[in-house]
């Protein structure tokens, strides 16, 4: 191997804080990338990485060395983007992070139409419902949903959806439906999150009122939440890219539609050294196309 690729594996193993996970995200084994980086610093003749049983630390010269060696792996991948976009179709592995219900739902065929129309290009694709740190993790881009933090990461619109307020039939006919965000303090609700102290966010008199929310479900996937209100367990709120089929279907019903807030955003996102990959543009773009007339962007279905 040559210098840029052991460079290469010293900034995975910084990144993934150890020897272990770094070789998951390079394909690589545990002992080839300890033996790279072990090579490294022989040939550089300085401690990079301190290792000991329990964790593995950076030294003040590794540090230096990673903050450079960042740098010069960017320029390189830039330059060779730059020329790639000039000749031929994209080429390489884009690895994407998406929430996991959309993911399934609804990113699925537009990265089987991606691998139709590129067939130089290959996908890896991480669903996770957590905020993966996109450049610590290795990823070209990632989807978010909601409004993002100030961040370094370049975003560009691609979908538009809604919170809904919803329920079964059947429950409203036992409970009944309430009138105002307050009144949910009286009802059973299913909770889409990670912790158990839950915040509604609905609109009322033009303002954004956070209502505290309680219930038996606690899930981390918005479809476990799907299927519990379909069973007449209680009321959900969840976007409509995972609840319009239901609705359409009249399985479940929408409550509280004058208190909504306004649509929330579908992005793409991705590093600032990633804006000239080739694949980054060409799959951002078909996002764009595929879900600009999706049904799931429409609010008070």
């Amino acid at each position: 191997m040559d210098a840029l690729d052991d460079m290469r594996i010293l900034v995975a193993t910084v990144d993934a804080g150890g020897f272990t996970p770094a070789s998951q995200r390079l394909g690589l084994s545990k002992q080839f990338v300890s033996r790279r980086v072990g090579a490294l610093e022989e040939r550089l003749g300085a401690r990079l990485l301190q290792r000991t049983t329990r964790r593995l630390s950076v030294t003040e010269l590794g540090r230096a060395y990673y903050e450079r060696a960042v740098k010069i792996i960017e320029d390189v991948d830039e330059v060779e983007n730059l020329v790639g976009n000039q000749v031929g179709p994209p080429r390489g592995t884009l690895r994407i992070s998406a929430p996991m219900s959309f993911g399934t739902l609804h990113l699925a065929p537009v990265l089987a139409r991606f691998l139709v129309e590129q067939p130089c290009m290959g996908v890896e694709v991480v669903l996770n419902d957590r905020m993966v740190d996109i450049v610590g993790e290795g990823f070209d881009m990632a989807i978010r949903i909601g409004v993002l933090a100030d961040s370094s990461l370049v975003a560009r619109a691609v979908g538009r959806t809604q919170l809904i307020a919803c329920c079964s039939p059947g429950y409203i006919a036992r409970h009944g439906a309430p009138a105002t965000p307050r009144e949910l303090s009286a009802h059973a609700c299913l909770l889409y999150g990670h912790s158990r102290s839950v915040d509604w966010p609905f609109q009322v008199d033009g303002k954004p009122c956070d209502v505290a929310v309680t219930g038996r479900l606690l899930a981390n996937n918005g479809e476990l939440a799907l299927a519990a209100a379909r069973q007449d367990l209680g009321i959900a709120l969840l976007p409509g890219f995972i609840v319009g089929d239901a609705l359409d279907s009249g399985a479940l019903v929408p409550v509280l539609q004058d208190f909504a807030r306004p649509p929330i955003v579908v992005h793409a996102v991705y590093p600032q050294h990633r804006q000239a990959s080739r694949g980054v543009q060409v799959f951002v773009e078909l996002l764009a196309r595929a879900f600009a007339g999706a049904e799931w962007q429409l609010s008070g279905r």
